[in-house]
């Protein structure tokens, strides 16, 4: 009879007190909640390494060699153009010293105009360079920002 009693309370603490039950299942959750949590931190942690390190290996080198023969080309046109005005302005002020006719004179000033009008034509050319080159940089940044957006949701 006694070991009776003891089933039936077993059962009775078993059909109303489930607070073990409950207790061992919220157990059950949370260590398999921290294990996946702590793999796909480690996921995304692994991928935004690689992306850093790709970054830092491949991307920035391009860019700086690129920027490095543009900056170069731009200072090699500046230099030209220097001289070039140098040229015209020493030009000019020997035909002002000398005897010449005004005719030379009027030469030269055409001249000036032509090479104003050539160097703007070509001071809009390099902004328009320049702007493109902001653009596709500016295309490139956000695809990246975008890749990384999609990485730091993991």
């Amino acid at each position: 009879m006694d070991k009776i009693a003891k089933d039936v309370g077993d059962i009775q603490s078993r059909l109303i007190d489930h607070r073990p039950v409950i207790q061992g299942e919220i157990r059950y959750f949370v260590r398999e909640f921290e294990e996946k949590r702590g793999f796909r931190e480690s996921r995304l942690l692994d991928n935004l390494n690689k992306m850093v390190v790709e970054t830092n290996e491949q991307m920035l080198p391009k860019c700086s060699e690129h920027m490095h023969q543009h900056l170069f080309e731009a200072l090699t046109r500046l230099e030209a153009a220097n001289h070039m005005s140098q040229r015209i302005q020493q030009r000019a002020l020997e035909a002002q010293q000398s005897t010449q006719l005004q005719v030379a004179i009027d030469r030269r000033k055409e001249d000036w105009d032509e090479f104003l009008k050539e160097q703007q034509r070509l001071k809009e050319e390099v902004d328009e360079e320049h702007a493109k080159a902001v653009g596709r940089l500016s295309v490139m940044y956000s695809e990246m920002k975008k890749d990384l957006a999609k990485f730091s949701r993991f």
